[in-house]
């Protein structure tokens, strides 16, 4: 969507879905101070659609208050960040067997569809990154609904999702990465379609370390907690 151009629906839904995209592409980065007037200048629209979207944004831990300095996009130590992700590996994998055990033939269908779609596009062709839609159109989010499972779609899909997504955007633009998860996410689809949930799991798990690893800083030399 491009600044200037937001039509239709409400103002503050396109001035929402506008900031998220450019949140989770880097485009605005970690701290960066999101200025109403400035953005509602861009977007040719009032203030009021403007403060509502950042609103809504913190609302979904993309962006937070800070004292003296205003809405800024959420920013991870990284510590906090290779935390996250290793609760999304331990509850994520769960969700990917019990998935397994619950998706319809048809939704599973979808969800290799889904995939296809992916294939396609220009970035990750490309190697650039593997960028995904919101919702529906996300592989992950795919996955997590069909576990069929509220606590875990609440702690996936309502806590964790839209901080994940700045992440996993990140790991996926690293070299060699886009291809590679669009490689890994077929062979758990595969897993799901011969309905084998410990097989699965055993994908989505070792398709999150990656992921994790392309994004986890290197350990400091003098770091104590290092072997030489």
């Amino acid at each position: 969507m491009e600044p200037g151009n937001i039509s239709g629906r409400t103002l503050a839904d396109r001035a929402f879905e506008w900031l998220e995209e450019a949140i989770i592409k880097g485009d605005y980065p970690p701290e960066f101070r999101l200025d109403e007037g400035a953005l509602a200048k861009s977007f040719g629209i009032s203030r009021g659609p403007v403060r509502e979207a950042i609103r809504r944004l913190e609302g979904k831990k993309l962006v937070e208050r800070v004292p003296h300095i205003g809405a800024r996009v959420t920013s991870l130590t990284d510590s906090d960040l290779v935390e996250l992700f290793f609760v999304r590996e331990a509850l994520e994998g769960m969700a990917c067997r019990l998935a397994t055990e619950r998706m319809s033939d048809e939704d599973l269908q979808a969800l290799s569809a889904l995939l296809e779609g992916h294939a396609s596009s220009g970035a990750l062709k490309a190697g650039e990154s593997y960028y995904q839609r919101p919702g529906d159109f996300d592989f992950h989010f795919r996955i997590i609904q069909g576990s069929r499972n509220p606590k875990l779609i609440a702690m996936l899909c309502d806590d964790l999702y839209h901080l994940l997504r700045i992440y996993r955007y990140r790991s996926s633009s690293r070299r060699g990465r886009a291809s590679q998860a669009l490689k890994e996410h077929r062979s758990i689809v595969k897993a799901m379609l011969a309905r084998k949930p410990d097989l699965a799991e055993h994908e989505m798990r070792a398709h999150l370390q990656h992921a994790r690893l392309a994004i986890q800083p290197p350990p400091k030399k003098n770091d104590p907690s290092v072997d030489d």
